[in-house]
């Protein structure tokens, strides 16, 4: 079936003038409207009345403009492609501790008659007896698709992770034992490997992103069902969900549930455009917000599954942070883009490169950086140790940076300021700085602040610093791009700001053990 309109006058039946037809239609509207009524329309033909729809040349158009009307489905794409979707069962040993008298652990309802019985006979814990501490084997369930006809597929990492066995039943029934060849947990992905079989249908990954709005069909086997198919559309790009920072996924409205994670989502040609990997769901059931990774990033991960069985990541060594309006406007940018780097890691590539804290870096070898997350996902995406240009807005000037990329370690550890304020040394009090609404003093002066900056004493819960998250205890490193170590320096900082027309001030903070920038609006007076 072709979805362009069929050209009537081609049919070879077919030799009356067009306005022959426009007659037909019109009575054919006549006789919807009049049966309604009970009564009968006939048309006339060159030998006299007749019945209109009993014309074998009338009948064929009929049958032509009924083709044309018919909504186009999906069946015979979800024929190609639903063979290559797999279900993924996975057993992991879970370490039950005893917790003598906590009810959380059952898992009967409370009040429930397989409650009070166990609760009766069962121990002093109300548990059976084989649930009463050591190990037991929790099940789970999800989806997968094959990438290739020797049994390597793609499907989740929080499916497979930690995983004692791995099966997979295909969608003819057959069940395969399946092992994990590697899993990145930063984009959720895992590559598993079937055991037996060199023939299985696969599915290609999309060489393109699709557009919103584009028609997509997420295949899977939610609570266990079997092979199930729905469809909708793509509603959004670029999404960030809060996962971490190389989110960048795609939002579709096909109805995803429980045990479709893993599951592949088709566009219209066959072809996989995105992992299914969570949803948004207040009630735990769908509500048409589902999220699934893009294709051409499970292509870079799987294919470095595939090869080593882990992912490398480009690494530059910053603590970096979104360029909001008001820390655009205190550094003179004219748009609110890039990625501000609060702290450059000591003796990784960026500080070894000459990068400060304050820079913004502004695009990748000539690519623009619109925000934070991209600058992580495009030196992410690039291999260690490979030469990359940063462009990097530098005390107000433009600058150009050659650096080589370093590996982004498995574990980031952050250092715990464990002791930021609690005991401030009998300096309690400090100064007031009352455009900003914080109470400040030395750092050297307060135990346990540091010697470097002033640290805050107190906030007004009123004041817009209040409002951006300043508390007790952070630590001002610099103001205005100043080093700051009393409370007249800030002062000073703040008055040339002002000066300087500027609306905010921007202020490097440390808290928690981590720097970020701040920017603080002026009051005026």
């Amino acid at each position: 079936m072709t979805d362009r309109p069929t050209d009537l006058s081609s049919l070879p039946s077919y030799r009356e003038p067009r306005r022959a037809l426009f007659s037909a239609r019109k009575f054919a509207l006549m006789a919807s409207v009049a049966a309604g009524l009970g009564v009968a329309v006939y048309g006339f033909g060159p030998s006299g009345p007749s019945d209109l729809f009993s014309s074998p040349a009338q009948a064929q158009v009929n049958n032509e403009v009924s083709k044309v009307a018919q909504p186009v489905g999906f069946a015979d794409i979800v024929e190609r492609v639903k063979p290559s979707v797999i279900s993924v069962k996975v057993n992991i040993n879970e370490k039950v501790a005893k917790d003598d008298g906590d009810d959380n652990d059952s898992p009967f309802p409370p009040g429930s008659p397989m409650e009070r019985f166990f609760r009766r006979f069962g121990g002093p814990d109300g548990l059976p007896p084989g649930m009463r501490g050591g190990r037991r084997m929790i099940t789970g369930q999800g989806s997968g698709f094959f990438i290739s006809a020797d049994g390597y597929a793609v499907t989740n990492n929080h499916v497979v992770d930690g995983a004692s066995k791995v099966e997979v039943t295909t969608d003819d029934g057959k069940t395969y034992s399946a092992k994990v060849i590697g899993t990145d947990a930063r984009t959720d992905l895992a590559l598993i490997k079937i055991d037996g079989g060199s023939n299985f249908p696969f599915a290609k990954l999309a060489d393109g992103k699709p557009r919103i709005g584009d028609w997509v069909l997420a295949v899977g086997n939610p609570f266990g069902l079997g092979g199930t198919v729905t469809a909708g559309i793509v509603s959004a790009m670029g999404r960030d969900i809060g996962n971490g920072p190389y989110d960048d996924f795609i939002q579709i409205d096909a109805p995803v549930n429980k045990g479709n994670s893993g599951g592949p989502a088709f566009n219209t040609a066959g072809d996989v455009v995105g992992v299914n990997t969570a949803i948004y769901s207040p009630s735990g059931g769908s509500v048409g917000i589902a999220f699934s990774i893009p294709a051409s990033t499970v292509k870079n991960v799987i294919a470095q599954l595939k090869d080593k069985g882990s992912v490398s990541r480009g690494w530059i060594g910053v603590q970096i942070q979104p360029v909001t309006p008001d820390i655009a406007d205190s550094l003179g940018l004219k748009k609110a883009e890039g990625a501000l780097v609060a702290e450059p890691q000591a003796n990784g590539p960026a500080a070894k490169a000459g990068i400060e804290s304050g820079d913004v870096i502004t695009a990748v070898n000539g690519e623009t950086v619109k925000d934070a997350r991209e600058l992580a996902r495009t030196i992410g995406g690039i291999a260690p140790g490979n030469s990359v240009k940063l462009d990097v807005l530098h005390k107000g000037k433009d600058e150009v940076i050659n650096l080589t990329l370093g590996e982004l370690p498995n574990t980031v550890e952050a250092k715990a300021d464990t002791d930021n304020g609690d005991d401030n040394g009998g300096v309690t009090r400090g100064t007031d700085v009352p455009k900003l609404g914080l109470t400040v003093a030395p750092a050297n002066s307060v135990a346990g602040a540091g010697k470097e900056g002033v640290v805050v004493t107190d906030v007004d819960p009123k004041s817009a610093a209040a409002e951006r998250g300043f508390k007790e205890g952070d630590v001002i490193l610099e103001v205005a791009g100043k080093s700051v170590a009393n409370v007249g320096d800030v002062r000073e900082a703040i008055k040339a700001a002002a000066a300087d027309n500027k609306n905010s001030v921007l202020m490097r903070v440390k808290s928690g053990g981590q720097s970020r920038f701040v920017a603080v609006p002026l009051a005026k007076g």
